[in-house]
């Protein structure tokens, strides 16, 4: 079942008329696909483009992400948030939660910002673009690979993990339904996302190394997440954006 194809129609019919979900055989990225629909006034928000393979996936801090055909989840999705931009921060720690969430037969944990780890192995990474006057959050999961189809050693699969009747027509259904139901609270006023995001967290009460995009490194226990979705340390210091390493 988790190489089984993607199909719209059945994706479609099971989801709310907010989203529309396109699917696409070979893409370079869903990401710059629908970044550009956005930019040329093409895409609404709710549209959703998913690929079965991706020859020029795209990670955070311009890293690339690969995938053989069939074996990963790969989308992208736009929303248009409502609330205050000094709160955007935090979309991408939502999308993080529900991708957690939405893991069957696994305890996922999200490592800030936008990692999702099971058994202190990554199994997905988002990407999230403010574009216009919206956001476009891109979502891979491995979901069928195999140990030799790994992007890196320390990844892990659902296949892996021995999760494997689950479909990624199902997984995407899952995630998106999921999705709407906690950005639509918290862009409501409602934040009870934070709650629940310590729930998931794998960093907050770590000791852990922050290592900044100048070269930068520094260490410290982190204590929370701010209103904006910074990491802070227990000195008070605030990280918007940076790689952090778990301490043991």
């Amino acid at each position: 079942m988790l190489r089984a194809a993607l199909d719209s129609r059945a994706i479609n019919a099971s989801l709310t008329q907010y989203w529309r979900v396109s699917v696409v055989e070979l893409t370079s990225s869903t990401q710059s696909d629908l970044i550009e629909l956005v930019t040329r006034g093409s895409a609404q928000a709710g549209d959703v483009v998913v690929a079965d393979y991706q020859s020029s996936g795209r990670g955070r801090l311009t890293r690339t992400f690969e995938a053989a055909p069939g074996t990963a989840l790969l989308c992208s999705f736009y929303i248009r948030p409502t609330r205050n931009k000094d709160d955007w921060g935090w979309i991408p720690l939502i999308a993080g939660v529900c991708v957690a969430q939405s893991l069957p037969g696994v305890d996922a944990r999200v490592k800030w910002p936008n990692d999702i780890l099971v058994n202190e192995k990554k199994i997905s990474g988002l990407i999230a673009q403010v574009v216009n006057d919206g956001v476009v959050i891109g979502i891979g999961i491995n979901v069928g690979m195999q140990s030799s189809e790994l992007p890196v050693p320390h990844a892990t699969s659902l296949a892996i993990e021995g999760t494997v009747n689950i479909s990624r027509n199902e997984l995407l259904i899952n995630l998106l339904n999921t999705f709407e139901t906690n950005f639509t609270a918290w862009d409501q006023g409602n934040d009870h996302i934070q709650a629940i995001y310590r729930d998931f967290s794998a960093t907050l009460g770590q000791s852990v190394e922050v290592h900044y995009p100048d070269g930068r490194v520094e260490s410290g226990t982190a204590v929370s997440i701010s209103p904006s979705g910074e990491l802070v340390l227990a000195d008070g210091v605030h990280v918007l954006a940076a790689d952090i390493i778990h301490l043991r």
